[in-house]
């Protein structure tokens, strides 16, 4: 994959350069609680102003439905990530928008509002290309969290500016390419999560590219009742166990390894610390357990696996983390990662708002190689999919 980053972007001084950022930030009482998406745009935003550009801040803010509104104005999210890049931030709205982009001096920051205002955004309407890009003389696109939709800010202006890669952007990007376009093998892949249905595509997908298939969390169930074990009371999807068994059919013709938990964490309740709570072999569940983690023989023979692979990449959850203490499975295999990350044995990326805050919870998400923030693209391009605001951004 090539493309152009803001290496190839030359001399800036007073060049306005719209830059497409995620600053759909988690906010409560007026103020922002997660700024990790707002620190992620910090390298690109001040890299861009310190070379004299004048910088204009593209992003979308909830889901106003093609209306303006207080409640999604990005106004809110100024002071925050002014705050973030220790730099002075204007707000600009769409009234007078025109007047106020040629105000902007030489190394200025400033946020457009909201894209979302406007219907056609999302519709990648070319009146709405042509309105952004009218403001602009090039464009950076550091959102790979919105990269799967192809939307006017998103897609479309790449194909009217000269557009370049941020260093968000890029940095996901590299990583994505060592995970699983080309790969130092053998490659493990973590898949958690509560159900089959909602993964079937990167289910499929990826026994065709990597070495080792972990499968935890709620799916880890469905697999299991597909090779005839009888899982309780456990969330599991009966109606998907034909579908499990031609995943399973189809990583044994691919050479891959599908890795199911043969010893299991059970309670007859989801609740923390709950009395009925037991380990026990996947065939000892009584009909009125559930299975809530994986357990402690099994992820010790998975970070086994973990030690012969070279690559790996992670999306969900080994069990119910968030629920003391359903969390020891994913806790003690993301610490194994990591410190085979940090001996230089491995190269881990990880994926995914469930995964982020499982690893932040483990204590290691700044050990893994790459951690995405994306939720959407992450799972799309684990699909194998090509994704519109990536695939704008390549050369010819």
């Amino acid at each position: 994959m090539t493309f152009k980053t803001l290496d190839d972007m030359g001399d800036l001084t007073s060049k306005r350069v719209l830059v497409r950022e995620d600053l759909n930030v988690p906010m409560a009482d007026g103020q922002v609680t997660d700024d990790t998406r707002l620190r992620a745009a910090a390298p690109t935003i001040l890299e861009l102003a310190d070379r004299g550009a004048r910088v204009m801040v593209l992003a979308h803010f909830g889901r106003p439905k093609g209306q303006p509104s207080e409640e999604f104005s990005l106004k809110k999210v100024v002071a925050p990530f002014s705050h973030v890049l220790g730099r002075p931030v204007r707000y600009i709205d769409w009234e007078g928008d025109k007047a106020a982009v040629a105000t902007l001096a030489d190394g200025e920051i400033a946020v457009l509002e909201n894209t979302r205002f406007f219907g056609g955004e999302e519709k990648n309407d070319p009146a709405v290309v042509e309105r952004f890009a009218s403001l602009g003389d090039l464009y950076v696109n550091d959102a790979f969290s919105a990269a799967h939709r192809a939307h006017a800010s998103t897609e479309g202006l790449a194909h009217v500016l000269p557009a370049f890669a941020g260093r968000s952007m890029e940095a996901e990007l590299v990583a994505l390419e060592k995970a699983l376009g080309s790969p130092e093998k053998p490659v493990a892949a973590v898949v958690g999560g509560a159900k089959v249905s909602s993964k079937l595509d990167v289910l499929k997908h990826l026994v065709e590219r990597v070495d080792h298939l972990i499968i935890g969390g709620g799916m880890a169930n469905t697999f299991l009742a597909a090779r005839g074990i009888d899982v309780g009371k456990s969330l599991c999807e009966h109606d998907l166990t034909g579908t499990a068994d031609e995943i399973l059919d189809a990583a044994d013709k691919a050479g891959c390894t599908v890795h199911l938990p043969y010893d299991v964490v059970v309670s007859k309740e989801f609740a923390a610390n709950p009395p009925s709570l037991r380990t026990c072999n996947v065939h000892e569940v009584a009909a009125d357990e559930m299975i809530l983690d994986v357990g402690p023989a099994a992820v010790e023979a998975l970070a086994d696996v973990l030690k012969t692979c070279r690559t790996l990449v992670w999306n969900g959850p080994m069990g119910a983390f968030e629920t003391v203490p359903f969390d020891k499975a994913t806790v003690a295999l993301a610490r194994t990662a990591a410190a085979l990350t940090k001996e230089g044995s491995l190269v881990s990326v990880a994926g995914g708002g469930d995964t982020v805050a499982a690893l932040n919870h483990a204590g290691v998400a700044g050990d893994f190689s790459f951690v995405s923030t994306a939720g959407g693209a992450f799972l799309e391009w684990m699909e194998g999919r090509v994704l519109p605001g990536v695939a704008a951004l390549q050369k010819d």
